[in-house]
């Protein structure tokens, strides 16, 4: 298990508690009672820190890297039912973003998100989680696909932001994500969106126009990562904190302004803690928003759709 800089007080105490029972085991002390109590302050430990967690904090757990990917997600709720599809049928398939049938119980879903890597080699094959035009229009290719044959959508947001290099503006990256985003507000099937890491920019929004979205309890959303506005307000990284509080990029902040459905819980000390549970949270919670949507009617669910984003941002003096 990997540790983040906050999360050193807890490693001490799990390290006391397994050099305790090693004793025990390796001795005739008793050290029932020794266990017990630093299991106590173990306890005790853990709900401080994860209960108490900064902006910037809850921005360093989107980016454990033990964290479940999107992959992680539709492999564990889909089990073998899940098919991947390939390339926008225009220039060439994008590996940071991924898409493709799955079936939750008997009903279909289209899975679109986009996919990190777990070490060097993988993160480099799916560009850090950064997609191309390519990749954006890959996922218009299989909504429209889904919006076709009448298969709901999911998309699970995880990207640290579109891809940002010279080739990606010269082939659309502006106009391939804006596409998106219309096409996505007057589609004709349920859209559901889960934030599940990093939600930045207009990278996540491009897949991210739902009829219901929702965000896992450490993820963030927000039009830019906290170093990058440190580095244009401050000019330099050091500000990332108070950019983070100032953002107001948490789940708890964006269900209060309203930008979000639901926030799903994660187990104590993140979801890489609890694969399992965190994996059935998501997809009950799919499963959930699901049976309300499916009883609208195509032109019902447009409509209401874009009377959600049309409420955003108004306010009364």
């Amino acid at each position: 298990m990997e540790y983040l800089e906050f999360e050193l007080p807890i490693k001490e105490l799990e390290d006391q508690l397994q050099k305790c029972k090693i004793i025990g085991e390796e001795s005739e002390v008793d050290v029932t009672e020794t266990c017990a109590q630093i299991e106590k302050k173990l306890k005790e430990a853990q709900k401080d820190i994860y209960k108490n967690l900064t902006a910037w904090q809850r921005v360093q757990m989107s980016r454990h890297p033990e964290r479940p990917y999107t992959l992680d997600y539709i492999k564990a709720i889909c089990g073998n039912s899940f098919l991947e599809l390939h390339g926008d049928r225009n220039f060439k398939d994008d590996k940071a973003m991924i898409g493709g049938l799955g079936k939750i119980g008997d009903q279909s879903f289209m899975f679109i998100g986009q996919q990190k890597g777990y070490n060097t080699k993988t993160r480099q094959y799916r560009n850090f989680g950064m997609a191309n035009p390519e990749g954006y229009r890959k996922a218009l290719r299989l909504m429209k696909s889904a919006e076709k044959f009448g298969i709901p959508v999911v998309t699970l947001l995880d990207t640290p932001g579109a891809y940002p290099g010279l080739e990606a503006e010269e082939r659309g990256q502006g106009e391939a994500i804006a596409r998106n985003i219309l096409e996505m507000t007057r589609l004709k099937v349920p859209i559901i969106t889960v934030v599940v890491g990093e939600g930045a920019s207009g990278g996540a929004l491009g897949i991210g126009v739902g009829d219901v979205v929702m965000m896992l309890e450490n993820t963030w959303y927000s039009v830019i990562s906290p170093e990058s506005c440190s580095s244009i307000l401050w000019r330099s990284w050091e500000y990332k904190e108070q950019a983070a509080e100032a953002l107001k990029l948490t789940a708890p902040d964006m269900k209060k302004l309203k930008l979000v459905d639901e926030i799903i819980k994660e187990p104590l000390g993140g979801a890489h803690r609890d694969r399992t549970k965190t994996f059935n949270s998501v997809s009950n919670a799919i499963i959930k928003h699901f049976e309300v949507l499916k009883k609208l009617s195509p032109k019902d669910l447009v409509a209401q759709r874009m009377d959600k984003y049309l409420q955003m941002g108004v306010y009364k003096d």
